[in-house]
């Protein structure tokens, strides 16, 4: 029996107004005030912006532990600076304007891709699952893309933005795209046909550095991993870590799965607009037969086919009580819709997305 892989979660932030709900732009005096506790905060491109990174981990209750714990430490830090901390993916009240953050890398972007990266202020969730090698890297990724628009599904967390109901579940993913590298990645039949991938977007000047692989999933360019990006930041920890399961063990299944349908591009830029535009509660399509189905159901058929590897990571009671959970509950999206559309007042919105920010943090 292989050795499980460990796995790690990224988890973008929002700093916004505790009075207005409007984005400040506080992000290094939330990260000074976090490193004097002993917290490591990052700085992400925009000012009103910070992420938190979890350790490695094998078990996914220490995992989910970890997770409560920097959410809590990082809403404290953001509040010792007269903001507050959202897990929301894009802001759902929004000034002229959003401050970039002043590094140079960061200017570099600005400066290349204009409004493009001066309208960001997009929060996602990102999964690291240790890989021996790029080739096993790719090899999870095209196990996986034909499963990322479902995945966006489940996350969905940005139906609200510049005061409004934007009628999509997943806005940023619709922003996102705008990107000229982001998105669903190629199949990949070798690491060499990556590499001239990658080198060509450098050519031609559509990336300036590695890190600007924005693909949905990508090998790490820091990490021995492979890196999931599909997600909006989702509401609550318990659904960090649900989507941390499902995407290891899907890395896991991987492993022995051959050969990968390779879907075909057209039914996957379809698949990816249902996901955004209904989430979990709109239609998903199906990845091998290419037909709609409700997003419970082909939920239903990628746990049954990654379930061997939950079991093996004792992970399969985990997945199937957060799923019907999430499914009673709704995930951030309907979060959003039901405070918005109760008395069409986006304070309600801020409200609820604080308290899913730190549901069973404290």
């Amino acid at each position: 029996m292989k050795t499980p892989p460990t796995v790690g979660v990224e988890e973008e932030f929002l700093l916004v107004d505790p009075r207005t709900g409007a984005p400040v732009g506080k992000n290094a005096d939330v990260a000074r005030t976090a490193a004097d506790l002993g917290l490591d905060l990052q700085l992400e491109i925009m000012r009103c912006q910070v992420e938190t990174s979890t350790r490695v981990h094998t078990d996914t209750t220490e995992l989910l532990q970890e997770l409560r714990e920097l959410r809590r430490g990082a809403a404290a830090c953001a509040e010792k600076n007269d903001a507050l901390l959202l897990a929301v993916a894009v802001p759902p009240t929004l000034p002229d304007e959003l401050a970039i953050t002043s590094t140079p890398r960061y200017h570099r972007i600005a400066a290349s891709f204009g409004r493009l990266a001066q309208e960001q202020g997009l929060c996602g969730c990102h999964v690291h699952v240790a890989v021996p090698d790029r080739a096993a890297a790719l090899r999870v990724s095209n196990f996986l893309r034909p499963w990322l628009p479902l995945l966006l599904a489940l996350t969905a967390n940005s139906s609200i933005h510049r005061g409004v109901e934007t009628g999509y579940a997943s806005w940023r993913h619709i922003l996102w795209r705008r990107w000229p590298s982001a998105g669903p990645p190629p199949y990949f039949a070798s690491v060499g046909e990556y590499e001239a991938a990658v080198e060509s977007m450098l050519a031609l000047g559509v990336i300036l550095d590695r890190k600007m692989v924005y693909w949905d999933v990508r090998p790490s360019s820091t990490f021995p991993t492979v890196e999931v990006r599909v997600s909006d930041v989702p509401a609550t920890v318990e659904e960090s870590a649900l989507l941390a399961c499902l995407v290891r063990g899907c890395a896991m299944t991987a492993r022995t799965t051959d050969p990968v349908p390779r879907i075909a591009e057209d039914t996957l830029r379809a698949a990816y607009w249902r996901s955004a535009h209904g989430g979990l509660d709109g239609a998903a399509i199906d990845p091998v037969d290419g037909h709609a189905v409700l997003v419970r159901e082909l939920l239903d058929r990628l746990v049954e086919l990654i379930r061997p590897a939950l079991e093996q990571l004792g992970d399969l009671g985990f997945v199937t009580e957060g799923l019907a959970a999430l499914l009673e509950r709704g995930n951030g999206a309907r979060r959003q819709l039901n405070a918005f559309r109760a008395r069409g007042d986006l304070s309600d919105v801020v409200s609820e997305l604080a308290e899913a920010t730190l549901f069973s943090c404290r």
